[in-house]
């Protein structure tokens, strides 16, 4: 594991972001941890994971000249990697959309920089279907933007369904032709576990979870 992975981790437990137990998630499984970075909700939580999030952007390589955070949960995680990567002297621009279009003042459902020419990198929590991320897709290339990448926290690495062996990750990263980096995924997860004396016996649930569910590359 990475300083940045371990970094995070932690930063989700002590944020309660991340949790261990039994949780039914929306498609129905039963999973052995959940994942919620709404729980990063004071201003050094995000500052925190801002920082790991860059780093791990950085240690991937990705080549881009502006952020964007998709509605809603990407603004905020946006934002705040703008401000970090600009505290170590790289100021990027930044936009977002709005769900709802206005019909007055600047009217539209993009707000900030111009996307026009930019390769630009989408930010955002997780893909879990990846509803979400296509529909950026879909803003960014009509808005003469070019995706360049998404980089989300924690990558569940899992199987979409029974009849799609692939990831919701994998399968938005091959029909979209860019690089998907997680600053985490499971496999991380279970290292993590393993290395932490609270938490080494959730290791083998997550090992059952991982069996069951995992995708090739988790």
């Amino acid at each position: 594991m990475t300083d940045h992975q371990t970094r995070f981790l932690n930063l989700a437990l002590a944020a309660d972001a991340l949790r261990f137990g039994q949780f039914t998630l929306k498609s129905g499984r039963v999973s052995p941890y959940f994942f919620n970075a709404g729980r990063f909700d004071s201003g050094a939580l995000m500052a925190g994971l801002a920082a790991c999030y860059a780093d791990a952007i950085d240690a991937a390589g990705l080549e881009f000249d502006l952020l964007f955070g998709p509605a809603y949960k990407g603004i905020p995680l946006a934002t705040a990697i703008a401000c970090q990567f600009a505290g170590s002297g790289r100021d990027l621009p930044l936009a977002f959309n709005r769900k709802e279009a206005k019909d007055h003042g600047e009217g539209g459902t993009l707000i900030g920089a111009p996307l026009a020419g930019k390769r630009v990198l989408i930010v955002d929590d997780v893909i879990t279907a990846g509803t979400a991320i296509r529909e950026a897709l879909a803003i960014i290339r009509a808005a003469g933007g070019i995706p360049a990448g998404i980089v989300v926290a924690l990558d569940r690495q899992e199987i979409a369904s029974d009849n799609d062996s692939r990831s919701a990750a994998q399968a938005v990263a091959a029909e979209a032709q860019i690089p998907v980096v997680a600053v985490a995924g499971l496999g991380d997860l279970l290292a993590f576990a393993d290395g932490n004396p609270d938490l080494v016996s959730f290791r083998q649930p997550l090992l059952d979870y991982r069996t069951r569910y995992g995708c090739q590359a988790a």
